[in-house]
């Protein structure tokens, strides 16, 4: 009788000598780690996304810090690890690197990331414009406008052309998608060119990103570790970054078939600076981000959150996470205490560990560890020795990176920008050809007056006529009498009968 095959699982440390595993077919129930800058939540995160992809789990995680980049290369030798493989008991250590594909949203350090406006959505978008509830109104109704129309919304010029199109058939489309207010228009597209001076213009556009592309094992079976470069990202337009992170998020629940419960994800997502999607976002994105996250588990899409404490999350998300790593959290004022200790709470208790206490005190390198055990409830939290990478600690320099880059499977396939026929275009012909038709109309009109006022001047001119008759037989009576009275008397008479009839001088 054959053996079943052990479950699908990674190595993330050991406490007390006893090694702490994150089980495969729990890893869809999502995770958290978090803790204070310094202590470790980096190499937490590089050696969570080195055991999914050796389960041949694909992985995308965004890099803030450009550490990540090292995943591509072997780890450095160094008697520190050699300390920490010994302490922990690891048999199969071995120094290696693996699969990386870059993206970056500016295509400088990685693939060019783009997705279009309509994939993106009036709800993401006015939380990235930070509109208010008008602007939020004129801006849905601008996608159903276009919707219904059949225009697509691909770049921010499509955009641009379709908020100014609606204001200025304001009146005609307020009938079915109610008031449209100017002012609310000219103050979106404000937001827009503060938008396209961050660099968000890059992002939006074709050839968009295909999800299949982040989700390929190489010929090893390995799951591709997908990077996304967010170090300009994040200084530059912070507010971007969560929108891409939660567009992406959505696009994984809209596509992807419902999986129930796998042996292992089909993909795992790494959200770093996870509080950026949550401060300031209004309730209805909100409840959006909590609903994808409690459902997108079908679809066997594991989302970790890294933070510097559980509390920059939601309660209602945070209650999803069912793996959990806390490194160390500093507490120097009541207010830090408080949280130290409401933190504490969320951890399923360990008798023999004072959690509260250990928070405040772990070192570089060690967390407090709960995950899900087989039949998915939370193990009580430990203080585990975490295991060290086999890839880089630290970044790749520009070189290794460019050289990563050439090798990329998807070298070529986004580098060029495509740009359809979309609203803008179509909306400029119908400029074009309404200017040309009122071109035509004005044309028309001015023949239509020039012939009339043609029409007149020959009237007067028929009238002309007539007065120099009467002229010539002035001249004539003139003639007469200036042969009868003397030529100069007559010059004198000419001039007083002239001057008479023409207003001149006599």
């Amino acid at each position: 009788m054959s053996e079943s095959p052990e479950p699908a699982k990674l190595l993330i440390g050991a406490a007390d000598g006893v090694k702490i595993y994150q089980l495969g077919k729990a890893s869809n129930r999502h995770g958290m780690i978090s803790g204070a800058t310094g202590t470790g939540k980096t190499v937490s995160l590089q050696i969570l996304a080195e055991g999914f992809s050796k389960m041949g789990v694909p992985v995308f995680a965004a890099d803030v810090k450009g550490d990540l980049s090292g995943l591509a290369r072997p780890a450095n030798p160094h008697p520190k690890i050699d300390e920490r493989i010994q302490k922990i008991g690891i048999k199969d250590y071995q120094a290696r690197a693996y699969p990386v594909v870059f993206w970056d949203i500016f295509g400088e350090k990685g693939h060019p990331v783009r997705t279009t406006i309509s994939e993106v959505g009036p709800l993401l978008l006015s939380n990235l414009l930070d509109l208010n509830n008008v602007q939020t109104g004129v801006l849905y109704a601008c996608f159903s406008i276009a919707d219904d129309n059949g225009l697509l919304l691909l770049d921010l010029k499509d955009l641009r052309a379709m908020l100014s199109w609606m204001a200025e058939n304001r009146k005609e489309l307020q009938g079915q998608y109610g008031n449209i207010s100017s002012a609310s228009v000219a103050a979106i597209q404000r937001d827009l060119l503060i938008l396209e001076e961050q660099g968000a213009d890059v992002f939006f556009g074709e050839p968009a990103l295909a999800l299949e592309d982040i989700m390929k094992t190489d010929f090893s079976g390995n799951g591709v570790i997908n990077i996304l470069d967010a170090t300009v990202l994040m200084n530059q337009s912070p507010r971007l970054y969560s929108t891409f992170l939660l567009w992406l998020l959505s696009e994984l629940f809209e596509q992807l078939p419902e999986v129930g419960n796998p042996d292992k994800p089909k993909l795992v997502f790494f959200f770093d600076e996870a509080h950026l999607l949550f401060d300031q976002a209004p309730k209805a994105l909100l409840d959006k981000i909590e609903q994808v996250v409690r459902l997108i588990r079908s679809k066997g899409v594991g989302v970790y959150f890294i933070s510097q404490s559980p509390l920059d999350i939601p309660q209602d998300v945070l209650g999803q996470m069912g793996m959990r790593i806390q490194h160390a959290l500093r507490a120097f004022t009541p207010r830090d205490k408080k949280a130290v200790r409401t933190v504490a709470e969320t951890f399923r208790p360990n008798p023999k560990l004072d959690v509260e206490k250990e928070i405040t005190q772990l070192g570089t390198g060690v967390g407090l560890v709960s995950v899900l055990d087989a039949k998915g409830s939370p193990t009580p939290v430990e203080k585990t020795l975490i295991r060290p990478p086999e890839s880089r600690i630290g970044p790749l320099t520009d070189e290794e990176r460019a050289e990563q880059i050439s090798r990329s499977p998807l070298k070529g396939r986004y580098d060029e920008t495509v740009d359809r026929e979309s609203a803008y275009e179509i909306l400029l012909k119908k400029t074009e050809a309404k200017q040309a038709e009122a071109e035509r109309i004005a044309e028309e009109e001015a023949a239509r007056k020039a012939a009339e006022k043609e029409q007149k001047a020959r009237s007067r001119g028929r009238g002309s006529n007539r007065q120099g008759i009467g002229e010539a037989m002035l001249k004539s009576v003139v003639r007469s009498v200036g042969s009868q009275v003397g030529r100069r008397l007559g010059r004198q008479i000419v001039r007083g009968i002239l001057g008479s009839l023409f207003g001149g001088r006599s």
